[in-house]
């Protein structure tokens, strides 16, 4: 279980990623995720043991523990796993609920990476480090087809580099039925790298 002072932060976090979901649709699902190992090497990367905390669609928000976020991506086609680099489209992404507050128990979302997989690390003024994993994703919920985009950031790896397993601090994926432009996703992820260094002060506070 995660500590208060953690879920505090987790929401917080929500909070300002919770900000350009209108710029994906009107109608959209936006899930964040904490915690969880995500592992990584040539082959790709797999993220396990992650916490479903929180939900939003038009009808409000929900938190809790709510269920998983898991996935994998397809294997590396460029650059590295230190200092960033593209992975293949493919893989698995699945959101489950555990019918928790009102949200449905089983599948929530299931489907695979559409696009790269980007790998970018930030280094901030102390000389550590954090990851930040973003790509665009399809598949069915409810039985529809839709798609969406993931950003999941990593917790701080110190002035150490990504060694093949690390935590995730929090992460944010909206659904909805179109996909989102580019430029969106390069909003998306540039508005979360510049809560890191907050994350990072108050995740190892």
């Amino acid at each position: 279980m995660f500590s208060a002072r953690f879920l505090a932060t987790a929401l917080f976090l929500l909070s300002c990623l919770t900000i350009p979901v209108a710029s994906f649709a009107d109608s959209g699902v936006d899930y964040s995720n904490a915690g969880g190992t995500l592992t990584g090497s040539n082959s790709g990367f797999s993220l396990s043991g992650s916490t479903l905390i929180a939900v939003i669609d038009g009808s409000g928000m929900v938190t809790g523990d709510l269920g998983t976020v898991s996935f994998t991506t397809g294997a590396l086609t460029s650059g590295n796993l230190q200092t960033g680099g593209i992975f293949a489209a493919g893989g698995t992404f699945d959101i489950s609920g555990n019918g928790t507050n009102g949200v449905p128990s089983g599948t929530l979302f299931s489907g695979s990476f559409s696009g790269p997989v980007t790998w970018a690390i930030t280094t901030l003024g102390n000389g550590t480090h954090n990851y930040t994993l973003t790509g665009t994703i399809t598949g069915t919920a409810n039985g529809q087809v839709v798609e969406g985009v993931t950003v999941q950031l990593t917790i701080n790896t110190g002035v150490g580099f990504f060694n093949g397993s690390t935590r995730i601090a929090g992460g944010d994926t909206t659904i909805v039925g179109s996909v989102p432009e580019p430029s969106t996703v390069t909003m998306f992820g540039t508005g979360v790298v510049g809560l890191l260094g907050l994350l990072r002060r108050k995740v190892q506070a």
